[in-house]
């Protein structure tokens, strides 16, 4: 396993859980692993493979649940908001604004965040807290073998090679596998911020012209800030102080909330998708943002990645059961990763195309479309089922 970030620690747990024996190697130090300020938006597809891996216990206690997004469309206007109803067909929790400060409204009120949180939309975290859970259960773990801050070669006698090191992968490039590449012309500015007012539960995706806007809920009243604008428009925030980035960030809020401070400051990152020309190559397959990438709206990237990780998973415990040579794996790997990887990259991209414009056709087709949207709640479950679980399983019977 070459790679010890959250894919590739994820990707070798699942191998050891399957009954394999695992190398994780990685040049870099642990310290410099969880040394990222990122912050990654999960779904119920990702659920699911750590209830399998017997992880979520761990994992969730480094995550956040939200158990409504509010999405909505700056240039038309309009927008929709979705909860765990148009996930599962449950009642849709009653409006704060309904609610009469009462003691009895009030403890209503809890009762029905907390009915909603035990089945939220999806979770939060933060890049370090979660890689540190995920090298604690490697550390546990006596099939897995660490080599953390060295440089080790490849194992010539492993049954398999597994390359997630990265979008920068040189196990790729040693390979000769190239990738289609989008070089958006936007950039994304992350930050975290604490807010007042609003419901702390909630996410918020704001499409504007610009670019995709998101608020992620951390708890405690801290929010990580997703911020897509054009290139210069990054580079201009990133070099504002604390004070003039918060007064640049104000009016992009919703307007339920109020800022409070700044966290965490501006951070500038590419916004770019790739796609590997092949998943594998002899006995070494792609996995993670080694094989793609895309935009970060709506937050499908670590998702898509932990995908890969469920179809190796499943496909390393046939293999060790008999039931798959270990010739035939890596094909096997890379056909159904395929129709995946695709449709969600077309997906993000479009949503990307269609929203991050002023195009008066567009405008006109966008406004009846979110608005059918809000109205028809089959539509919200579609489109919310494609997102949390991936577009090759939209439905998903609701967790018990």
């Amino acid at each position: 396993m070459r790679g010890a970030g959250p894919a590739g620690t994820l990707a070798a747990l699942a191998l050891a859980e399957a009954g394999w024996t695992v190398t994780l190697v990685d040049p870099a130090s642990p310290e410099r692993l969880l040394a990222s300020q990122r912050a990654y938006a999960f779904t119920h597809s990702s659920r699911r493979l750590l209830q399998r891996l017997g992880l979520w216990e761990r994992l969730a206690a480094v995550m956040q649940p939200f158990d409504q997004l509010d999405l909505s469309d700056q240039g038309s206007q309009c927008g929709v908001r979705f909860t765990p109803a148009d996930l599962w067909g449950a009642p849709r929790p009653a409006p704060t604004e309904a609610l009469t400060e009462t003691p009895s409204a009030t403890a209503s009120q809890a009762q029905t965040e907390a009915q909603a949180l035990a089945r939220p939309v999806g979770w939060i975290a933060r890049h370090g807290p979660l890689l540190a859970a995920l090298l604690e259960a490697v550390a546990a773990q006596p099939s897995i073998h660490r080599a953390l801050g060295v440089t080790t070669p490849v194992d010539p006698e492993a049954d398999l090679i597994v390359a997630a090191d990265g979008a920068r992968s040189t196990t790729r490039e040693g390979l000769g596998i190239g990738v289609w590449r989008h070089v958006y012309d936007q950039r994304c500015v992350t930050a975290q911020v604490t807010l007042r007012g609003g419901r702390p539960t909630t996410a918020w995706e704001r499409l504007r012209p610009e670019g995709p806007f998101a608020l992620l809920p951390m708890g405690g009243g801290r929010f990580q800030v997703v911020w897509s604008a054009p290139g210069w428009r990054c580079r201009q925030l990133e070099s504002l102080s604390p004070a003039a980035f918060l007064d640049a960030l104000a009016p992009v809020l919703p307007a339920e909330v109020d800022l409070a401070s700044l966290e965490e400051g501006a951070r500038v990152f590419p916004v770019q998708a790739h796609l590997a020309r092949r998943l594998r190559r002899g006995r070494t397959i792609l996995l993670g943002e080694t094989a793609h990438r895309c935009h970060p709206v709506g937050g499908q990237g670590l998702n898509l990645s932990w995908r890969d990780v469920a179809v190796l998973h499943r496909l390393a415990r046939r293999a060790q059961a008999g039931r798959l040579s270990l010739d035939r794996l890596p094909a096997a790997y890379a056909r159904r990763r395929w129709l995946d990887l695709c449709l969600t990259l077309m997906i993000t991209d479009a949503l990307v195309r269609l929203f991050s414009n002023r195009h008066p056709a567009l405008l006109a087709l966008r406004r009846p479309a979110v608005v059918a949207l809000g109205r028809a709640p089959w539509l919200r479950r579609c489109l919310l089922g494609v997102m949390t679980n991936g577009p090759c399983q939209p439905f998903e019977a609701a967790p018990s």
